[in-house]
């Protein structure tokens, strides 16, 4: 009786081994040909095209200053197309206009150690913390479209690439003293304070209307970039100066759209009894120059997607990148805008 107890005892084992066996083998099988685990996955490799680093996807972050207005959509949108197109990964982040939430967001790209930054910054200043971390971090940093103070290209960041903000501001100068004979009274509406777009395009029209002494700005103040400030400022200002006002000067088109909007209020007839320029070239700008509601608009173009990833992958490999690079801007009014139109964002 004990022998057949022993037996049957050592049959039940025996089945419970195989089954702990069959169960173990199951368990390795789901988990090398399922989705979840390291082993077989994709979700961070294989990209194609420079991106691609050793079968993982580069991860680059992109700190923009902001998301109003179609400059800036225009902006992001070729960053991320150009991205995609390459096999990057983007990691994009938001200041929403504010410079304490920008640095916020250039320290947690560095915490998540991304391959390189491109900033947008939206002040000259402040931003020197951060870049001395990321260089510490040996992530490379490219400015584009503003440039900083007090830092130095091929040290603290590698490059900038933009415009050259100077001289949009002369040639809106220019243009402007050819129309009015060298006679006008001028309101002048600013980007955002602090900015190096604003603080170069006030200087390049200031330099442009120096030699014309009945040229005068009797008016200058800050409408941040925006249609809704730029259109409140103009309000308050023609309430203060009426016909004086002969000429708008606007930073960007944004700013002249809501400006024209406050003179036609006031039945001041823009782009007629009050010639209107400013910078950009967005196509809202060109049909209104179209309308004749505008006059002229230097180009500023917004499409940094190609030139930022071409300049990052020489860098990668190891190419002089000059200190800054220079777009080449166009100039439209009433003789091209129709011709441009369909080009503009």
């Amino acid at each position: 009786m004990k022998s057949h107890k022993d037996g049957r005892r050592a049959a039940l084992a025996l089945l419970f081994a195989f089954a702990l066996l069959a169960f173990g083998l199951a368990g390795c099988r789901k988990q090398e040909g399922g989705t979840g685990g390291a082993a077989g996955g994709t979700a961070n490799g294989g990209a194609a095209g420079a991106g691609g680093q050793g079968g993982k996807k580069m991860r680059v972050g992109f700190s923009q200053t902001e998301t109003d207005g179609p400059w800036r959509i225009a902006e992001t949108k070729s960053m991320q197309d150009e991205a995609a197109k390459r096999g990057y990964e983007l990691v994009f982040t938001n200041a929403r206009g504010d410079t304490a939430t920008q640095v916020s967001n250039l320290e947690d790209l560095i915490a998540q150690r991304v391959d390189a930054i491109f900033l947008a910054p939206r002040e000259s200043k402040g931003f020197e913390g951060p870049l001395q971390a990321a260089k510490a971090a040996g992530i490379p940093v490219i400015l584009i479209d503003r440039e900083l103070e007090d830092v130095k290209a091929g040290e603290d960041y590698v490059t900038f690439i933009g415009s050259n903000f100077i001289e949009e501001g002369h040639r809106a100068g220019e243009w402007l003293a050819r129309q009015t004979s060298g006679k006008a009274g001028i309101v002048e509406l600013l980007g955002t304070a602090g900015s190096s777009v604003a603080n170069d395009r006030h200087q390049g029209f200031v330099d442009a209307i120096k030699a014309h002494p009945e040229m005068r700005i009797i008016a200058a103040q800050d409408g941040n970039f925006t249609r809704a400030q730029g259109q409140k400022v103009m309000e308050s200002l023609i309430q203060a100066h009426g016909k004086q006002i002969t000429a708008v000067y606007t930073h960007n088109d944004e700013m002249a759209l809501g400006a024209i909007q406050a003179l036609k209020s006031a039945n001041m007839n823009p782009g007629r009894e009050v010639l209107v320029v400013s910078v950009d070239g967005q196509k809202s700008a060109l049909e209104a120059i179209m309308r004749g509601e505008m006059n002229a608009t230097v180009e500023c173009n917004p499409r940094f997607g190609p030139v930022a990833f071409d300049t990052l992958e020489k860098f990668k490999r190891g190419e002089k990148i000059d200190a800054k690079i220079i777009n080449t801007d166009r100039f439209f009014d009433a003789t091209n805008a129709a011709q441009f139109i369909n080009e503009a964002f």
